[in-house]
């Protein structure tokens, strides 16, 4: 049944304007599900679905695949704004931020699905990023710093 009600959402907001969770379950509604603003809050949440501009001072729902432009520039803006400096050490990539900065930067590391990064852990001002050799920790140096500039 969820997965089912999953797919009828992501179908709608696909299609549709959703601007709130009324207006998601109301159409919910008309495909036979009785769902309560409680449960479409927790599908929201679940499937990732975000808030995205569709007209002056309104916004509607949206799946998060449908900002991956959005999320580079993001990236990018959150790379430049708050990196320091980054370094390879083996197959380890340091990366030193603004203090406070470290986990927010580890995850938008984590978010952009780099296949040469395996992890990364972050401290206040400090990243270590786990890559798959020394040569692609090179070149995710290359990447970072090309994202700093």
């Amino acid at each position: 049944m969820k997965n089912r009600r999953h797919r009828t959402i992501r179908e709608i907001v696909e299609n549709q304007n959703i601007e709130t969770q009324l207006q998601l379950t109301e159409e919910l509604k008309k495909y036979g599900f009785a769902v309560t603003q409680a449960t479409i809050s927790r599908d929201i949440k679940e499937l990732g679905l975000i808030k995205v501009v569709s007209g002056e001072n309104a916004f509607r729902y949206s799946l998060p695949t449908a900002v991956v432009v959005n999320n580079i520039d993001r990236s990018r803006r959150m790379f430049r704004d708050n990196v320091i400096k980054v370094m390879a050490a083996e197959n380890i990539v340091l990366v030193r931020t603004l203090p406070g900065m470290a986990s927010a930067v580890a995850s938008c590391l984590d978010s952009m699905n780099w296949s040469a990064v395996l992890g990364s852990v972050a401290g206040d001002d400090t990243i270590f990023v786990l890559t798959t050799s020394r040569q692609k920790a090179q070149e995710t140096v290359k990447k970072m710093q090309d994202y700093v500039e």
